[in-house]
């Protein structure tokens, strides 16, 4: 065998070598974008069971006679506005929108539920009554689906930032995704005050 045919087959074998990494490489990361993609997916659905969930006592607040609407008004903006962010997974400026949206609705929803501690009629309600079971094990379900999310999205980073990885992660156009984060200002702890006479 000569010289010629040795380094033909030595480049073959590299190239196939090379080929079938490649492959699974780039399988592997086809996976993991699909696996981000899907946990992604439970995060909003539970987003919506809570959107839901706060449109049907909407409904039933507004029904009681004399509540404040103002502080009603804010609840349903606010969820409109929710409702309209469009998330892009591998964009985290969109994923900020929607936790800042996210965010606006949960605290415009706790003040109308606070106004409602004030309405007696209301709180003894079958609706309501079964809204305060309902969105306690939906808010365990976006949390559940929060940490879901993030732990997919560690994966995915860590195969595409890892050697050899990230060699193929960057032929294949293959890119670090937005971790979901806290929302601002929670890792303070809240003010609370005890006006005790």
């Amino acid at each position: 065998m000569s010289t010629r045919n040795i380094t033909l087959i030595a480049i073959l074998a590299v190239i196939l070598l090379l080929g079938g990494c490649g492959c699974s490489k780039y399988n592997s990361l086809v996976t993991g974008d699909q696996t981000v993609k899907t946990a992604w997916s439970n995060v909003e659905t539970n987003y919506q069971r809570r959107t839901d969930l706060y449109s049907s006592i909407v409904k039933t607040v507004s029904a009681s006679a004399n509540f404040e609407k103002s502080t009603l008004t804010s609840v349903i903006e606010a969820r409109a506005s929710a409702t309209q962010v469009k998330v892009d997974i591998n964009d985290p400026a969109t994923l900020q929108k929607y936790q800042a949206a996210q965010g606006q609705l949960q605290s415009a929803f706790g003040r109308l539920m606070a106004v409602a501690e004030s309405y007696p009629n209301l709180k003894t309600t079958q609706a309501f009554q079964d809204f305060q079971a309902q969105i306690e094990g939906t808010e365990n379900r976006i949390n559940t689906a929060r940490r879901d999310y993030n732990a997919a999205v560690n994966s995915y980073n860590l195969s595409v930032k890892t050697f050899p990885n990230n060699l193929f992660a960057g032929m294949f156009g293959f890119k670090e995704k937005a971790y979901y984060q806290a929302d601002a200002g929670s890792e303070k702890n809240p003010d609370i005050k005890f006006d005790l006479k």
